[in-house]
């Protein structure tokens, strides 16, 4: 070991005194600076925040009191009933989406800009208790509007921002990611879907826009969904997908209301080998027929539960929630070709399409 370091020692330091000697008798080498560490070119201050987003998309976030007033006298006075939420601006002429629950059975309503302007003379243009979505229109010109886009499509992971007036504590900002799409499990219609999300939505948010970190509007967000169950639930809430509302808007503008066609079943989802409901080892993409309505279309026209759709009007099922967006939004009236597998036989049965009839008490 000795005769090692004795063998290591003698060229270091020789190699070292060099080096002194080099750096002592070259100047310009004491100039030159180690190169400092840094965040990479393509990160800047701004890459992590969401304020471009935000200014984007929240002046044309609205606060909405709705306000009802009972006739049953409690202590001889009239009883008020006070609702508070968000809604937001779709076209600079003041069309409103908002939550259907915010204004149900409202006798006034107040609608409230970030700039502060306040509007009471609010008119409601119609709404859609299936997707829990209501239209306004307030009498304002060049409003700001929530900037849109028809070709996004929201994925699961996608970071989201709920933005609306929680509590009454002013206009709020909170940061989530979508969890899930096309969630029909708190809703009691097949032709309504959901996103889910984690950002915090409390009472207020009702009504207020979900955006993503461009600022583009991805859903209205709704509070009720979450408080439909009762209990206490952390880091699940829910909106209305961007492209519905927008189909619902566009119906709410054209005729005041949302017409839906009817076929009394309900539809589920089957994509597998198919071997678990026809015993065929043939892969299967349709709609699972069951709860068979006796007074609907198709019992009448002589479907029967567990059959499988494969086709409508000549297309073949691909995606099953778009099938039955495609039958809810079919006129009533219209006959439609269905090909079913029943018992491992394709049957053909045509049936006239009717209303969904909606109640709204």
């Amino acid at each position: 070991m000795l005769k090692l370091v004795k063998f290591i020692l003698p060229p270091l330091f020789v190699g070292l005194g060099i080096a002194f000697l080099v750096v002592w008798f070259s100047p310009n080498l004491k100039s030159v600076a180690l190169p400092k560490l840094a965040m990479p070119s393509h990160y800047t201050s701004s890459h992590m925040s969401f304020a471009d987003s935000v200014a984007k998309a929240s002046p044309a976030v609205v606060t909405i009191f709705s306000e009802s007033i009972s006739s049953v006298p409690r202590y001889q006075r009239r009883n008020t009933t006070q609702e508070l939420g968000s809604g937001v601006i779709m076209s600079s002429d003041g069309y409103i989406l908002t939550n259907y629950h915010v204004v149900n059975d409202a006798d006034q309503i107040m609608v409230i800009l970030t700039d502060g302007r306040r509007f009471y003379d609010v008119q409601v243009i119609g709404f859609d208790t299936i997707t829990d979505l209501a239209l306004l229109k307030i009498p304002g010109q060049h409003l700001p509007v929530i900037p849109t886009n028809d070709e996004f499509i929201p994925r699961v992971g996608d970071v989201v921002l709920a933005i609306g007036n929680p509590l009454n504590l002013g206009q709020t900002i909170t940061q989530g990611v979508i969890s899930a799409t096309g969630k029909q499990t708190l809703t009691d219609s097949q032709y309504n879907n959901l996103l889910q999300m984690d950002a915090a939505v409390n009472v207020g948010n009702s009504g207020g826009a979900l955006v993503n970190s461009n600022g583009i509007l991805v859903g209205i967000t709704s509070a009720q969904f979450r408080t439909r169950l009762n209990i206490d639930i952390q880091g699940i809430s829910f909106a209305v997908p961007y492209q519905l509302a927008k189909q619902v808007m566009q119906r709410l503008i054209a005729d005041g209301r949302v017409v839906r066609g009817y076929l009394g079943f309900r539809g589920t989802a089957v994509d597998s080998s198919g071997n678990e409901v026809t015993d065929l080892y043939t892969p299967i993409v349709g709609l699972l027929i069951s709860e068979l309505d006796p007074l609907g279309p198709a019992w009448q026209a002589g479907m029967q539960d567990r059959d499988i759709i494969v086709k409508v009007a000549g297309q073949s099922i691909s995606n099953p929630q778009k099938t039955l967006q495609f039958i809810g939004n079919t006129k009533p009236g219209t006959a439609l070709e269905f090909e079913v597998l029943r018992n491992g036989e394709h049957r053909t049965i045509t049936l006239t399409v009717a209303e969904l009839e909606i109640n709204t008490n």
